[in-house]
């Protein structure tokens, strides 16, 4: 079940659910708002590698916005720092900024119980539009999960996206390699 604007409220004065900053005009009846961050990052090379920790140039956008491209990826950040505990977060674009053709996120629009962050989008445009800093980007959706949890996000070993940044995060898919399961190392398993 998707949390009710009463609900969040209810969660966010228990510490169930934290967004700061938090402004009780961007709940809406199921969801909260966020907003576009301040920096923008765009990888450096234009063939990724996943083996490898790709650069990004990051900048600030400027006050007068910047322009978006058609077929290039930018990473931004929400303005909101968030945490969620008790609940799995899902992070998806305004309908109006849907309706300017931009894509917030390619595949990770989904958080973690545990997650203690600020959002880093992953965006694409259809056509070239103007950003701002700090319009509203996208909404957060809390639904209900079933079970206790015995490894929330923030206390797991191998996550890769727990420090703390209010700039976008470039992939840590790099991270991966070298952690083959038993079964596809050299020799395989033992018995």
């Amino acid at each position: 079940m998707i949390l009710s604007d009463t609900r969040i409220l209810e969660n966010v004065r228990a510490g169930q659910i934290v967004i700061r900053p938090f402004r009780k005009e961007c709940l809406g009846s199921n969801s909260y708002d966020v907003h576009l961050g301040t920096h923008l990052a765009t990888y450096r090379n234009g063939t990724l590698d996943a083996r490898l920790d790709n650069s990004v140039d990051e900048f600030r956008i400027p006050k007068d916005g910047f322009v978006l491209s058609p077929g290039q990826l930018y990473l931004g950040v929400t303005q909101e720092y968030t945490e969620t505990h008790g609940y799995v977060p899902f992070l998806e674009g305004k309908s109006s900024v849907g309706r300017l053709g931009i894509d917030i996120h390619s595949t990770a629009g989904k958080g973690d119980v545990g997650f203690c962050n600020y959002w880093t989008l992953e965006m694409s445009v259809k056509l070239p539009v103007r950003i701002y800093a700090g319009m509203p980007i996208g909404q957060l959706i809390y639904f209900e999960i079933s079970g206790k949890v015995a490894n929330p996000y923030n206390l797991k070993r191998s996550a890769k996206y727990t420090k703390v940044s209010r700039r976008p995060m470039p992939s840590k898919m790099f991270a991966n390699f070298g952690k083959r399961p038993a079964s596809q190392r050299r020799g395989g398993p033992t018995k």
